[in-house]
């Protein structure tokens, strides 16, 4: 065999190797980029500024121009080369999807339960170590049945135990009797325990618990299908640190009403001591809004639907832990403090008059979550939460990238729940993106006349609470705002 020969043998298998490589190469770059295609159209990812469609021409041409250096044995080095950079950058922006993917399905299914932990509870100092040395009971069994029944079963099953509570009017009742002697035990539900703590300084040290089972629900409240340019979305911040599914009372109670068209933001504030009637679990009887979440964030989104009169497309449910990442994760927000205080809770935070900057969010809590020192009390306290809430708003709304969008997301996939799913989610942000405009933010809160022991509360009958008397040509004001900015009025 001459060498002419061989050298022409050799360079036929090195041919075939090449082709048999890119062959391989387009079918993983075929598979990948049809996925990122799907996901692309699927979710709205990259969708502004025609992003998406460029992006698919290219992976579509590629694919084209590979397939045609394959056939015709052209560029098989410059084809294998243009094959692996494309692979790699697929395979990345897939990567990416599901990340978003994962998160946002992480917020949508704690958005799809509720965790509440039931207990039976002695005073601390009583003799009673076990479940079975309980011969007296109470608890609200008309007020809490379902969550009571489902204690009383699992007691059943697992220490085959027949516990029959004596009915009373609320927990608050049933503490009161244990503290005074008159029953040995009583039911908690741990939703309520931020309630007995406020009228009861000693509350969490004066118990012991002998039997606690956390009870799993589902959650029945579901995204509407929103019109694209103008929804309502129900902001609700709960008073506890942990776990977002545990049921709490609301202490933050905003609707943030968004029209994409008009690029403005309305948000309205409803102050958390607001005496309105509560559904569902608050038995359509009037008390303080906060209560409202004891009964699960769908309850205090159908309470405030009922009292304006409109419908909610989505909620946000946070917590304090939420909010002290996303202030760190925005990097500070600036906003305008109208009276001087110190915070009561944290006073190595002083806030002159004028435009201040909260550079973390222990500093941000410590602002939002002041009411003792101001003036006004609950009602300057709700002002200032819009003014911070705004400005997250307006920061968030300057982001230029989806990779910003990603880190803020990602930074809190433990501490929100959302029924807003991912494409809608991703239709918000490429508008953003493609107008790059700031959105005009304007605030508005209802008003009323606040008393203390003047107005009976549902949740708990005997305590003389603060609440609200609500003025409705205020409610009737905030509800007609919320419908021209719908509208885009």
């Amino acid at each position: 065999m001459t060498k002419r020969s061989q050298s022409r043998k050799k360079s036929g298998k090195v041919s075939t190797t090449a082709m048999i490589v890119n062959l391989a190469l387009l079918a993983l770059f075929t598979v990948l980029g049809g996925v990122v295609v799907y996901m692309t159209y699927r979710y709205n990812f990259l969708a502004f500024h025609n992003i998406n469609v460029i992006y698919t021409g290219v992976l579509v041409a590629i694919f084209i121009l590979s397939l045609l250096a394959i056939i015709f044995k052209k560029a098989k080095v410059l084809t294998g080369i243009v094959l692996v950079f494309f692979t790699i950058l697929t395979g990345v922006t897939l990567f990416g999807f599901k990340s978003a993917i994962d998160v946002t399905s992480k917020f949508n299914e704690t958005a799809s339960y509720s965790e509440v932990e039931m207990s039976v509870v002695t005073l601390a100092d009583s003799s009673l170590n076990d479940l079975s040395e309980v011969t007296s009971l109470q608890a609200p069994t008309g007020a809490d049945k379902n969550n009571i029944d489902e204690l009383m079963t699992q007691i059943r099953t697992d220490k085959g135990l027949e516990l029959t509570p004596e009915s009373v009017d609320s927990y608050q009742v049933a503490y009161e009797n244990l503290k005074n002697g008159s029953s040995q035990a009583m039911v908690l539900n741990s939703a309520y325990s931020s309630l007995l703590e406020m009228n009861y300084p000693d509350y969490a040290s004066s118990l012991k618990t002998l039997y606690t089972y956390k009870i799993t629900k589902k959650v029945t409240t579901d995204a509407k299908q929103a019109n694209a340019d103008s929804f309502n979305i129900y902001i609700s911040g709960i008073d506890t640190y942990g776990s977002i599914s545990t049921v709490s009372r609301s202490d933050v109670n905003i609707i943030m009403t968004v029209n994409m068209n008009t690029h403005k933001i309305l948000l309205t504030t409803t102050p958390r001591d607001s005496y309105v009637k509560i559904p569902d679990g608050g038995g359509d009887q009037y008390d303080k809004l906060t209560h409202a979440g004891i009964y699960g964030v769908e309850t205090s989104e159908k309470t405030l639907e009922n009292l304006y009169g409109i419908d909610i497309d989505y909620y946000a449910r946070i917590n304090f832990t939420t909010f002290l990442k996303l202030i760190d994760l925005v990097g500070g927000v600036e906003v305008y403090n109208d009276q001087a205080f110190t915070s009561y809770t944290n006073n190595k935070f002083s806030f002159e008059v004028g435009n201040i900057t909260l550079k973390t969010g222990e500093e941000a809590l410590a602002f939002v979550r002041e009411r003792y020192s101001l003036q006004g009390g609950d009602n300057d306290r709700g002002k200032n939460q819009e003014k911070v809430i705004a400005a997250l708003v307006n920061k968030l709304a300057s982001l230029n990238s989806i990779s910003n969008f990603s880190a803020i997301i990602n930074g809190l996939q433990d501490s929100v729940q959302t029924n807003m799913p991912l494409d809608a989610m991703m239709s918000l942000a490429n508008t953003q993106l493609s107008s790059g405009s700031k959105f005009t933010v304007t605030s508005q809160a209802v008003t009323g006349t606040g008393s203390t022991g003047q107005l009976t509360s549902y949740a708990m009958p005997t305590a003389s609470l603060y609440m609200m008397q609500l003025d409705q040509a205020s409610v009737a004001t905030a509800s007609q705002a919320i419908k021209d900015t719908i509208e885009g009025k």
